[in-house]
């Protein structure tokens, strides 16, 4: 089986989703493949005339109350901490996302990735600001000064932007998506279950 998670650090429900496919994967004994984007980014091209960082101003307050419970109800399944909306939500979350792609094939994806998770939403630390970021690094075992110069570099850009425009091409909205098997494509924590179930199909046929 290949299991792919397109993820964005500055959504919530991503940060549930990163929490829980991780277990997932151990119980089937499958590698995450994971693939970082722009959520701002896909949003735009799928979504024209909209603008992403004023979505939230078109929800109307009872289904904001009723997200806020959702949230709630995830923070006390997963024992994490998600405060919503953090300050300057939603969050520019490019150099971060640069970042994760960079430490992929170190092996360093994971613990950064959840760093920022933890400092964004459950510490209301903006993931944008580079001294933000330079305490993450501390935190996560990883050198600032090689990180930053790097995810400056134009290869760094293309990269994430190839992410963007892959995970729109094969029909992905929003964060997280993930798909199985190349084509089997599942979007938001919720649909976890469901790919749970596909999981355990592919595992009978086998």
């Amino acid at each position: 089986m290949k299991l792919e998670f397109f993820f964005d650090c500055s959504s919530p429900w991503t940060y549930m989703g990163f929490e829980m496919i991780q277990p997932l994967a151990k119980e089937f004994n499958v590698d995450i493949t994971w693939r970082p984007i722009l959520v701002g980014g896909i949003f735009n091209q799928v979504n024209p005339g909209v603008e992403f960082f004023k979505v939230r101003e078109r929800i109307p307050q009872r289904k904001l109350d009723h997200m806020l419970k959702d949230i709630g109800d995830w923070e006390d399944a997963l024992g994490i901490r998600v405060k919503f909306p953090p300050t300057g939500h939603p969050v520019n979350s490019v150099k971060v996302m640069r970042a994760c792609l960079l430490l992929a094939p170190q092996g360093k994806l994971v613990p950064f990735a959840r760093r920022c998770f933890q400092v964004y939403f459950g510490e209301d630390r903006l993931i944008s600001d580079d001294a933000v970021i330079t305490d993450i690094c501390k935190d996560t075992g990883i050198d600032s000064q090689w990180l930053f110069p790097a995810i400056a570099e134009q290869s760094a850009k293309d990269a994430l932007r190839a992410n963007v425009d892959e995970a729109i091409a094969r029909g992905a909205f929003g964060s997280p998506t993930m798909f199985l098997d190349d084509v089997d494509m599942y979007f938001g924590v919720d649909r976890i279950q469901l790919l749970r179930k596909a999981m355990e199909r592919n595992r009978a046929n086998r």
